[in-house]
């Protein structure tokens, strides 16, 4: 799937109504699955390339989502999560100048994490900081 229609598909799905946090959180475990699924090939050096390539878009996504104007995250989450988004392109570039499998390990287990947390807080009674029910974009 390209960037342009993981975007679109994204912005479709949130325009329906749909949680924007459980997207988040399916996506990156989607991601999580994929590049995990490339491990158990490491020959396939074009396979592990664009699977990290397309982990790395999916955090430009979320990276941009983070310094929308209209981001209703609390100060300090979107901070820590801007720098995790810094991390992350870190890592990426590591891994793409030498895509050894291994490298992965790492940004699964933070896909998986931030997962975990997303969907945790979309499934509960109660998805955002302040129970703002209003519908403002929320993301990460």
């Amino acid at each position: 799937m390209s960037y342009e229609t993981a975007a679109r598909s994204y912005e479709h799905r949130r325009a329906k109504g749909g949680n924007p946090r459980e997207t988040e959180g399916r996506a990156l475990l989607e991601s999580a699955r994929r590049m995990s699924e490339a491990q158990n090939k490491p020959e396939d050096k074009v396979g592990l390339s664009a699977v990290a390539r397309l982990n790395w878009r999916l955090w430009t996504i979320l990276q941009s989502e983070l310094c929308a104007p209209e981001c209703a995250l609390p100060p300090e989450i979107r901070t820590n999560m801007l720098n995790l988004s810094n991390f992350i392109d870190k890592k990426m570039v590591g891994f793409l100048a030498n895509p050894a499998p291994e490298k992965l390990d790492v940004l699964i287990n933070i896909n998986r994490q931030i997962a975990s947390g997303l969907l945790a807080a979309a499934g509960g009674p109660d998805d955002s900081p302040a129970g703002d029910k209003s519908g403002s974009r929320q993301t990460a």
